[in-house]
């Protein structure tokens, strides 16, 4: 089966995805050719495991695997190391050092075994590729379903850095005081240093009722500061709405499975009214989800044009289009996002922002614009891969780039410490 995702990405009903929980494990270098060494010691089972020679990358070309370097995209010349054929022989001498050697006794080998796959994903140096263990695995198709149990906030790792992408409404995480870009510095007095997201996602989520502490560092800190927080079963509602006088307020938490049915139902009780001046969709702290979601949402605006433009690793493009009517055009938009809004939430916010059709308030947005295909494999294992990146329907790059505000306001602390919300006043203001 395969899933394709938009977000630290989202599913798109079984095309396409988008959450930010970026994922992976500290088996790297050595790893890095073992995909195809595997395959070859398979073929050679039959005690011909010393033909089992993988081929160094040819001395004259360059490679964009800088990413072993921590670089993405950026042609970098081949370390002298990926130059040289390698025996295969050379992981299973590891493999024996490490269960005669280990201060550890009694290593399973099936740890040892779905570590190593997970190098092999972790050796790409993309924090949104990730081998998922069968147990890693389950738990991710019950997150994208909206229901677990932990403390409602979406991680990931950017600059090598585990940050909080955005709480979730209505959750321990935003009762806490988390927000958008707080650096993750430890979990219960564990540094997150070289700590995969899916690793980090595994300390922070427990069991109800049960405490996590996260020593946060925030700008405008003077140092670092624990966050005490309570685990609870987590729900997420995608999109509820209400209305601010003959404004229709939108608020998208993600966009999952009910998305498209509660914003429908919105929609058609707001057109029955006849007298909505304006439409308020709030993007702000929603990390993504289903990608025809998105599309299909952004298509009552968009009127069957482009909405999002896949590239693939080829330099192939797929434009994706909207098929339903535009029954918003005519209305009124403003869109307020925050760097909280990410994947499938930049997606929306850039489409209506190339046409014109709506204006954008709020600060800058994650930029979360690649591509995740989930593979699922025999034993309830998968392996999520960047296949491709999202650009605009006019070629502006999502990626590491964000969507930049038509009118930024920035939320300060005294803002969230009072209450008040200045970007959605603005938008109030605008549709008057």
């Amino acid at each position: 089966m395969f899933n394709n995702f938009s977000g630290s990405g989202f599913n798109r009903s079984p095309k396409i995805l988008a959450k930010p929980v970026a994922l992976w494990l500290t088996v790297i270098l050595i790893i890095a050719g073992f995909g195809l060494g595997l395959k070859t010691a398979e073929l050679n089972h039959a005690g011909n495991l010393e033909k089992t020679i993988i081929k160094g990358v040819d001395a004259n070309t360059t490679t964009t695997a800088g990413a072993l370097e921590n670089q993405t995209d950026v042609i970098a010349e081949v370390p002298d190391y990926l130059k040289k054929d390698v025996d295969f022989k050379l992981f299973w001498q590891v493999w024996d050092l490490v269960q005669s050697q280990y201060y550890v006794k009694n290593i399973a080998d099936t740890q040892l075994f779905y570590g190593s796959l997970a190098g092999i994903v972790a050796s790409l140096a993309d924090p949104y590729s990730v081998f998922l263990t069968p147990q890693n695995s389950e738990q991710f198709q019950e997150d994208l379903k909206g229901n677990f149990e932990g403390i409602g906030a979406e991680i990931a790792v950017k600059n090598d850095q585990l940050i909080v992408v955005a709480p979730l409404p209505d959750t321990p995480a935003m009762a806490a005081g988390l927000r958008p870009k707080d650096w993750i510095m430890k979990i219960n007095g564990t540094s997150t240093a070289g700590l995969r997201s899916d690793q980090a996602v595994n300390l922070i989520r427990g069991k109800r009722g049960t405490e996590v502490i996260l020593t946060i560092y925030r700008e405008g800190f003077s140092e670092a500061k624990d966050f005490k927080i309570i685990r609870d079963t987590i729900t997420v509602k995608s999109l509820t709405w209400e209305y601010k006088g003959y404004i229709l307020y939108l608020k998208t938490r993600q966009f999952n499975d009910d998305t498209l049915p509660l914003f429908d139902q919105a929609i058609d009780e707001m057109l029955a009214k006849k007298n909505i001046s304006g439409i308020i969709l709030d993007l702000r702290s929603n990390p993504g989800g289903y990608l025809d979601s998105a599309i299909e949402l952004a298509g009552d605006w968009v009127d069957g044009q482009t909405v999002v433009v896949e590239k693939l690793r080829d330099g192939s493009e797929v434009q994706h289009q909207a098929s339903r009517p535009a029954r918003l055009a005519n209305y009124k938009t403003v869109v307020l996002v925050d760097a909280g809004s990410a994947s499938a939430s930049e997606i929306v916010a850039g489409a209506l922002q190339d046409y014109g059709l709506a204006t954008i308030v709020g600060s800058k947005t994650f930029g979360k614009g690649s591509v995740q295909e989930l593979t699922d494999l025999p034993d309830g294992s998968s392996v999520k891969l960047t296949i491709a990146k999202w650009f605009t329907p006019k070629g502006r790059s999502i990626d590491e780039q964000g969507i930049e505000p038509d009118i930024k306001i920035e939320m300060t602390d005294e803002d969230y410490n009072q209450g008040r919300d200045p970007q959605l006043d603005k938008a109030l203001e605008l549709l008057k």
